[in-house]
């Protein structure tokens, strides 16, 4: 492995654990004030993160991405294989960490959440306890959403500057749209970290599905059909 993989993994690593501890952070508070600021954390912070590391690896800080462009031709699979790994261990420590700064016995006591309201930052919503494979269908349709905006406005340029702007606002309106019911995690890391954490794997492997799911298919859609002409 050369020097300029390991920076790249390096950047994926650390902009995984950015995104997943400000995003389970978000979610920690949202019982207070609502779906409005784990959904402006999560655009926020991934903006800014593709800014900030986007020339390192790109900073797709996201299996779901990462394996959406090896599918859609867009990245070798050795890269991909090895930045999946860096990003879901950025995704576990960071849930790790969160959790190690605001330990859960203190939630109560600090009354920010109130007694029993503690949580770890997992990504779930009202459909995951009754109804667990329609969330994970809705997990896939928002990670399609996600991964088209990356290939349209990063991966083919067309959004140019303002790239991160898009595929930032593309997080914030999904989560908008999908936080009160599944979490709108449309990431595998951000889902594993919290849960593993948690200790409620439950809901983890039809999360997975969904969501690599939706990336797979706008991978193929983006990468085949919808790719620009020459």
């Amino acid at each position: 492995m050369n020097d300029q993989m390991q920076k790249e993994l390096l950047a994926e690593l650390i902009g995984t654990f950015v995104l997943v501890f400000v995003g389970s952070a978000a979610v920690l508070v949202a019982p207070v004030f609502g779906v409005l600021v784990p959904a402006f954390a999560h655009g926020l912070i991934l903006c800014a993160l593709i800014y900030t590391y986007g020339h390192i690896s790109g900073a797709q800080v996201n299996p779901a991405v990462t394996l959406g462009l090896a599918v859609g031709g867009q990245q070798d699979w050795t890269k991909s294989t090895y930045y999946m790994v860096a990003q879901f261990i950025g995704g576990v420590v960071a849930a790790a960490a969160l959790v190690a700064v605001f330990p859960q016995e203190n939630a109560g006591v600090a009354g920010f959440l109130g007694e029993n309201a503690y949580n770890f930052g997992q990504t779930t919503g009202f459909l995951t306890g009754d109804s667990v494979w329609t969330a994970a269908v809705y997990e896939a349709i928002l990670t399609f959403f996600l991964v088209s905006a990356v290939f349209q406005a990063a991966a083919y340029g067309r959004a140019g500057k303002l790239a991160g702007v898009a595929i930032g606002f593309t997080l914030a309106a999904s989560i908008l749209a999908g936080g009160p019911a599944t979490g709108a995690s449309l990431n595998p890391s951000r889902t594993l970290g919290p849960a593993l954490i948690a200790g409620d794997t439950s809901h983890l492997i039809p999360y997975l599905i969904g969501i690599f799911g939706g990336g797979i298919i706008a991978g193929l859609l983006h990468g085949n059909i919808l790719k620009p002409e020459e």
